[in-house]
């Protein structure tokens, strides 16, 4: 029984969660160097980046806190 319980566990972690993971870093990436730029900032390119990252970010707290440790 136990070890079914471990095994139900680990089942949990889909791969495409770590993808998803990976395309919030690279967003986190691209949205903090949009915003440090220095001679002309791109206004539409900064707020298209800011929403994809909220967006991803939601998904993210609710992949990690409601499926994984649920």
């Amino acid at each position: 029984m136990f070890l079914a319980e471990v095994a139900e566990e680990a089942s949990k972690i889909d791969p495409f969660d770590w993808f998803m993971l990976a395309f919030t870093v690279i967003i986190a990436i691209g949205f903090f160097r949009l915003v440090t730029a220095k001679p002309k900032k791109n206004l539409f390119a900064i707020g298209f980046a800011g929403v994809s990252l909220l967006v991803f970010l939601f998904i993210d707290y609710v992949m990690i806190f409601k499926v994984w440790l649920a």
